[in-house]
């Protein structure tokens, strides 16, 4: 089975939006379920900013929300999403590239939490 459109990963928007993918959790969960829109759909695989939220159920059942949790996938599913990322539909958000001297640098942002996106690493040569 193909994996959904609405489940590929993508930041969720300040703006009302059908889905939102999210493996950080934490204070600013709820901000990410009142920036879906009605019949909107939450999908979470992690909570690296911490795994105990805060729901106002009345945000749950008056949008009619869909929340997921996914950690475990039809093998194809990867496969699917490499195709989804080859063919340019999705692309993973970058919030900042680090050389690979200022590795610690880029560590201590990733501790920090407070950055949207993946943090990568510029490898020489």
């Amino acid at each position: 089975m193909p994996t959904p459109r609405w489940a590929a990963t993508k930041p969720c928007r300040r703006t009302a939006s059908t889905s939102c993918s999210n493996l950080v959790g934490g204070a600013r969960w709820p901000a990410l379920l009142d920036a879906l829109s009605v019949r909107g759909r939450y999908v979470t695989s992690g909570a690296i900013a911490g795994p105990i939220v805060e729901l106002d159920l009345r945000t749950l059942y008056l949008k009619d929300l869909t929340l997921v949790g996914s950690t475990r996938q039809d093998p194809r599913v990867f496969t699917d999403l490499v195709g989804y990322i080859e063919a340019g539909e999705i692309r993973p958000v970058l919030a900042k590239t680090y050389p690979l001297r200022d590795l610690r640098a880029a560590q201590e942002a990733f501790l920090e939490k407070s950055h949207v996106g993946k943090i990568g690493i510029e490898i020489p040569g």
